[in-house]
């Protein structure tokens, strides 16, 4: 009898914990491991992007200004908020079921062997697939550190480097500036390197790794969709790099169209609005002390005061000293490291508050279980 074709659940329930960066192995050597079995083709262009914050937020207005050009974009960003495929897209459109299906059963026997990690058999499956539909520019978004990052294994023409700040330092280190150096590997090979606005220290290590890095001229924008004002940092970035890559004439653009995509562009799970009965909600993944920085000036235009701010985090992680931050733009602030939490602890508030105004901080996981609760409701 013939076997049953296992689930997209299943190959990937073979690879464990996803969670950023408790799967993390640093090195190239797996992922080469798994190119050799996967479709080949060299895309036009590839660009890195790869920082501590605004990674995600860049890449998806930097993939919807280049489709805007009429190019075939293929997008990889990660961690996902419900369902695997949304890490890979063609043109805004996540892989289907079928073709992951397809991917995976090519893909995840040869991860298996390897001791590939969630991360590195996702950036393979990212690769075979865009190499299939031959995809005419890639946009990888690193995802811990970059020197030894499974999308520095693959070569690449542009570079963009977001905000650096303290994160994951088991791996990268414990000072901006050994973080920054591990970052600026994502320039490695490339012709073109924009750099975000960054901190002293961080600026010198990326400088130091390449003199020739460019500094993107950061501008604020008129009717952005995406809220907070972090993101006008990180729409121009995006908009900087599909000017250089145009007046390179790497690609042909009308570069208002280009502006007109990036101030279109919706990023899921950033300062996201939800409507619960009659109360407002806002939810991010903002769950490092960088990021909850970099939201504090746009709290007070989306409430005055929020009725509560509820903050969550991993066990392994502490965000005790980001409260007081916190303290003065609500009534009440509520702090778990249990993700799991997050939605009882949130029914508790609406229950108290009704019509109130509320922000939920926190990883992807507690994005996904609230975002999945309002889907069922």
């Amino acid at each position: 009898m013939k076997e049953k074709p296992r689930s997209i659940e299943q190959w990937l329930a073979e690879l464990g914990n996803p969670s950023a960066d408790r799967d993390y192995k640093p090195g190239h050597e797996r992922l080469l491991c798994l190119l050799e079995q996967i479709c080949s083709h060299r895309p036009k262009l590839r660009i890195r992007v790869a920082g501590t914050n605004g990674k995600g937020s860049t890449s998806f207005m930097l993939a919807a200004a280049l489709q805007s050009c009429g190019l075939k974009v293929g997008l990889y960003t990660s961690p996902h908020i419900l369902e695997f495929n949304e890490r890979i897209r063609i043109n805004g459109t996540p892989i289907t079921h079928e073709q992951l299906q397809q991917s995976l059963e090519r893909v995840m026997p040869v991860a298996l062997e390897a001791g590939a990690s969630y991360f590195e058999t996702a950036t393979a499956l990212a690769l075979d697939h865009f190499a299939r539909q031959q995809v005419e520019i890639e946009i990888l978004e690193a995802g811990v550190g970059a020197r030894l990052d499974a999308t520095t294994a693959v070569a690449a023409e542009m570079a963009l480097i977001t905000p650096i700040g303290i994160d994951h330092q088991a791996w990268l280190g414990n000072s901006l500036q050994e973080i920054a150096k591990e970052k600026a590997w994502a320039m490695q090979g490339c012709r073109f390197s924009i750099s975000a606005p960054q901190q002293p220290e961080a600026l010198a290590a990326l400088k130091t790794f390449n003199p020739e890095l460019t500094l993107c001229d950061a501008r604020q924008w008129e009717n952005l969709t995406a809220q907070g004002l972090h993101q006008h940092g990180n729409a121009s970035l995006a908009y900087q790099a599909v000017q250089t890559l145009a007046e390179a004439r790497l690609i042909r653009c009308n570069l208002e169209k280009a502006e007109a995509a990036i101030a279109a562009c919706r990023i899921p799970g950033r300062l996201q609005q939800l409507s619960i009965g009659k109360a407002t909600l806002w939810l991010d993944a903002a769950h490092n002390r960088h990021a909850i920085l970099a939201l504090l000036p746009s709290l007070k235009k989306l409430a005055d005061p929020f009725d509560a701010i509820l903050v969550f985090t991993r066990e392994d992680r502490s965000l005790e000293n980001e409260l007081a931050l916190l303290t003065p733009f609500c009534r009440d602030i509520i702090s778990n490291s249990d993700p799991a939490a997050a939605l009882q602890q949130l029914n508790e508030q609406l229950c108290k508050h009704p019509d109130g105004t509320f922000l939920v901080l926190g990883s992807f996981i507690t994005v996904a279980e609230i975002l999945r609760s309002q889907q069922q409701a």
